[in-house]
């Protein structure tokens, strides 16, 4: 009997121990302590929601002045950024990380025997922006602050030879371009969801992994913002890199977890909801 009686006290202590171990999440594995070491928790402003490459602009969503790139660089000034490429003009401005991107791409493309490429047009101010559409007929040049030009991270690129739509370096930029984050913002086969009519000069950037799932899905850019507002969250492999991404709805400052030892970008889309884009070095497919 006495036996018995110590016995039960033993089983009802180790009870004891696993309900307290579950309460304080030692059992629980999304509450273990590497957990805690793995995750840190950050805030996002509501303004976030109009900052970043991944902003949908259009007759529907307009510039806010914060989206406008900071970077932003007369190129004709900063000659040794103009490398494998022309200018229409010296008064052409860019965002200086975009050039740097666009230049290494326009390098790659050298080295396949393309290489007449000249940018026609890049970053416009408010006012720019607005002259140019009250000089062009209807419906060609958008009004002030509905134009991707305001950003400053669109440009329209063409071959010094011929026409975008028949020059090797239009089709090398279809083929490629999504490799280095830049995407054909207004194709022809989606002038209904963009409301804009067949650019095959106008280019977009966005950066890895978001051009290249437009890319492989062939999605407009509105497409692949619904996209990821639908899903919340997805996980891409891209070149032999992992990437999760995540949407969140903002109502106003919001926090979230992120991967300490990851790198993350966080980008708004111009429509009430941020993007977390996390990259997982070396855990994707080539």
């Amino acid at each position: 009997m006495k036996k018995r009686s110590y016995l039960l006290v033993i089983l009802l202590l180790c009870g004891y121990i696993v309900v307290q171990e579950f309460l304080q999440g030692g059992l629980d594995p999304s509450k273990k302590n590497v957990s805690n070491k793995d995750y840190q928790t950050i805030k996002i402003a509501k303004e976030q929601v109009y900052q970043g490459d991944l902003l949908l602009v259009n007759k529907e969503h307009p510039v806010q002045q914060e989206a406008i790139k900071s970077d932003v660089i007369q190129l004709s000034k900063n000659k040794d950024l103009i490398q494998g490429y022309r200018l229409q003009d010296d008064s052409i401005q860019l965002s200086e990380s975009l050039v740097r991107v666009f230049m290494e791409m326009v390098q790659a493309a050298k080295k396949d025997n393309v290489s007449n490429f000249i940018i026609n047009s890049g970053f416009r101010s408010m006012e720019e922006q607005e002259q140019l559409h009250n000089e062009m007929a209807p419906g060609v040049a958008m009004p002030a602050g509905f134009s991707e030009h305001n950003l400053g991270l669109a440009l329209d690129i063409g071959s010094t030879k011929m026409k975008m739509e028949r020059a090797p370096e239009g089709k090398w930029l279809e083929d490629h371009s999504w490799k280095y984050g830049f995407i054909l913002r207004y194709p022809e086969d989606k002038t209904e969801i963009t409301g804009t009519m067949s650019e095959p000069w106008h280019y977009r950037y966005l950066g890895l992994p978001h051009s290249a799932i437009i890319k492989m899905n062939n999605f407009s850019l509105e497409e692949y913002l619904a996209y990821l507002r639908e899903q919340k969250q997805i996980t891409v492999p891209v070149s032999g890199e992992t990437y999760e991404i995540s949407y969140f709805p903002m109502m106003g400052e919001t926090t979230i977890e992120v991967p300490t030892h990851a790198n993350y970008q966080i980008s708004g889309d111009n429509m009430g909801g941020v993007i977390v884009t996390v990259l997982h070095q070396g855990n994707g497919d080539e």
